[in-house]
């Protein structure tokens, strides 16, 4: 059997079962089994042990199990990320802020460029900022240990500070230091969770909600930034889409200048910038 043929057997069976994007999973998921690149099913044939192989994931993900589970790998800007049952899948919403990191990051000399990411969960935004701007001194922390194991894998050889534990107090001695703190923190109202997809609920708990607003965490990350950051330094966190108004009032609140709403891939707003707050970091939320 043609694997291409068999891609498009996939598909049908994908939509059927609600799949959103079912022609690009199909391919995904013959290929991952193949071992070849999608653009490479064109040329390639299936065994009936990869067609076994095919029907079982096809069979998983119509259950809910998400596609970077099956396959192992999320991508994530120019990286391949090892990912798996215990950590965020990376999005594409999140891209947006890396970017926007990138270019503030690359307008400072190269030793104003100390960087820390709270709640790294698989490493994909230190991985970014690292590969893609040289110059970058980069400190990572995450709490759970499933999510830190990928972490340190995929963060391998870049030469990163990775710590496992809060982020509430994590890297005291870099306090007034750091030029960006950047976070996708968890957000999700906890109301929320009956009406989330089955495969969102495949992440882990703790990296989704955050309390009965989803704003728990944001008012950690808005003291902990306090804390890290040299007068001049920057913030960039992530946010639920419905949550700008209230990001944006929480960090004016909490003494940060310049707080702006910034929109994702998709136009929704989705994630806040915002200078440090004058004086010595303490703040009262």
């Amino acid at each position: 059997m043609r694997a291409q043929e068999l891609a498009h057997e996939v598909a049908e069976r994908l939509t059927r079962s609600g799949s959103p994007s079912p022609g690009p999973e199909a391919r995904i998921l013959v290929a991952h089994v193949l071992g070849v690149e999608p653009a490479q099913l064109l040329l390639a044939s299936v065994t009936p042990q990869q067609r076994a192989a095919v029907d079982h994931l096809v069979e998983l993900r119509a259950e809910g199990a998400p596609l970077q589970h099956l396959t192992g790998v999320a991508y994530f800007r120019h990286e391949t990320l090892d990912v798996g049952p215990g950590v965020f899948i990376p999005r594409p919403e999140t891209e947006e802020m890396v970017g926007w990191a990138l270019r503030r990051l690359a307008e400072r000399p190269a030793e104003r460029r100390r960087v820390v990411e709270l709640c790294a969960g698989s490493g994909a935004i230190t991985a970014a900022l690292a590969r893609e701007l040289g110059g970058v001194e980069l400190h990572a922390v995450e709490l759970s240990p499933e999510a830190h194991a990928y972490l340190v894998r995929n963060l391998d050889g870049l030469g990163v500070d990775i710590v496992l534990g809060d982020m509430a107090d994590a890297f005291a001695e870099l306090d007034g230091t750091v030029d960006l703190v950047i976070v996708n923190p968890p957000y999700i109202p906890e109301a929320h969770r009956q009406v989330l997809p089955s495969d969102v609920l495949q992440d882990p708990v703790m990296a989704l909600f955050s309390g009965p607003d989803g704003l728990d965490a944001m008012r950690v990350v808005a003291r902990v930034a306090a804390r890290l950051l040299r007068p001049d330094g920057l913030l960039a966190t992530e946010h639920d889409d419905s949550h700008a108004p209230a990001v944006v009032a929480l960090f004016e609140r909490a003494g940060f200048g310049d707080v702006a709403s910034h929109a994702d891939l998709t136009g929704r707003p989705r994630f806040v910038t915002a200078a440090a707050p004058p004086g010595d970091g303490r703040i009262g939320l």
